[in-house]
């Protein structure tokens, strides 16, 4: 059980410029994961297992890409009790990402305002902290269902969009063999031209090479990793079918779902915090404003893909109450992240022991 209530910690936090906090919190989870000061934030992971993808997930709560792009602090995300936690996006270079001021409060929404652009220090150093992560051996001392890793990857700002599938291939290449999932970030809005990928003929092409080569890793390294495709909110309903169409031309291999969706990224809308501060920065808007555009996208996707497709839902959990109508609206697992830096780790929890509940 944590030994430090977050409502003492986020004051200090806020007020520091939201980038400036970001970092000082992963410096602080680099430090203390596996140290006894890891008491601060660790608890105890709920044990509500699933079968997903092929995978069993501990719980249905995990956290979301972008937080800890480098992954640099998996252990100390371990110890915050989600059953799947999701680091990235990495590309195969590393880049700075888009000029600061770049990432944006908006409390009176429990919103974030972010325009990053998938800043990461590249494939390499990414590989190697992912290395030194010890949140197997831990999960092995304890018991229980071991946390599942996702790695996210994406493409490099510099390379022209048509080539965008040669940096999925050498990511892919990369995180294989140290991934219990692949994300494939194709919806980002920070990264120029990057939501063109989710149109028919461009997934249709990008999802057909990465099947080709995940066949060859599968053989190279005796395992089967599953694929997610994370999409955009702001898709209508004739876009997600296409969506949906391509995935079932893929994704499903002898009646086993390897390929699955997470839905969803941020959004570029801005209806539901007009007039606020900040409201008008450029950038992807995730938290409470996402939250029923992302449960529609759910529910579009559930009814097209059938019962068994996986989904992971993700956008503007920050209750157990809203983990709960996530999972309502077709998901099988959850993903947080805003909700996380508004309501501290014992939202993981909440969350976690709401859904075992309402099963």
């Amino acid at each position: 059980m944590s030994l430090l209530p977050y409502s003492l910690a986020r004051p200090f936090l806020f007020a520091m410029d939201a980038e400036t906090a970001h970092e000082h919190t992963l410096a602080m989870l680099a430090r203390t994961q596996n140290t006894l000061l890891a008491w601060a934030y660790c608890q105890t992971r709920v044990q509500d297992p699933v079968q997903l993808a092929g995978l069993t997930f501990p719980n249905r709560v995990g956290l979301a890409a972008g937080l800890d792009k480098n992954a640099q602090c998996i252990d100390g995300l371990a110890a915050m009790g989600f059953g799947f936690v999701e680091v990235g996006t990495v590309t195969p270079k590393g880049q700075p990402g888009n000029p600061k001021p770049r990432m944006f409060r908006l409390p009176e929404a429990n919103a974030l305002i972010n325009r990053l652009g998938f800043n990461n220090d590249g494939l390499d150093a990414f590989l190697a902290n992912v290395k030194l992560a010890k949140f197997r051996t831990n999960s092995a001392k304890q018991g229980g269902t071991p946390m599942l890793l996702g790695l996210n990857i994406g493409k490099n700002a510099a390379t022209p969009i048509e080539n965008a599938a040669d940096d999925y291939l050498i990511c892919l290449d990369g995180v294989y063999p140290h991934a219990d999932y692949v994300t494939v970030n194709i919806s980002s809005p920070n990264t120029k031209n990057l939501r063109e990928l989710q149109s028919d003929e461009a997934l249709d092409a990008l999802i057909g090479t990465l099947a080709k080569r995940r066949a060859e890793l599968a053989k190279q390294h005796n395992k089967q990793v599953p694929v997610f495709i994370k999409i955009a909110p702001d898709l209508d309903s004739d876009q997600i079918a296409v969506i949906a169409a391509t995935l079932k031309r893929h994704c499903v291999h002898e009646g086993t779902p390897s390929w699955g969706v997470i839905a969803t990224n941020t959004t570029i809308a801005r209806d539901a915090v007009k007039g606020m501060a900040h409201a008008d920065e450029t950038g992807g808007l995730s938290g409470a404003p996402v939250f029923e555009k992302s449960n529609q996208v759910i529910r579009q996707l559930r009814t097209a893909m059938g019962p068994n497709f996986p989904i992971i839902g993700v956008g503007g959990i920050l209750s157990g109450d809203d983990a709960v109508a996530k999972i309502k609206a077709g998901a099988d697992v959850v993903q947080i992240y805003t909700g996380l830096i508004y309501k501290g780790p014992a939202l993981v929890k909440e969350a976690a022991l709401a859904i075992r509940d309402h099963a």
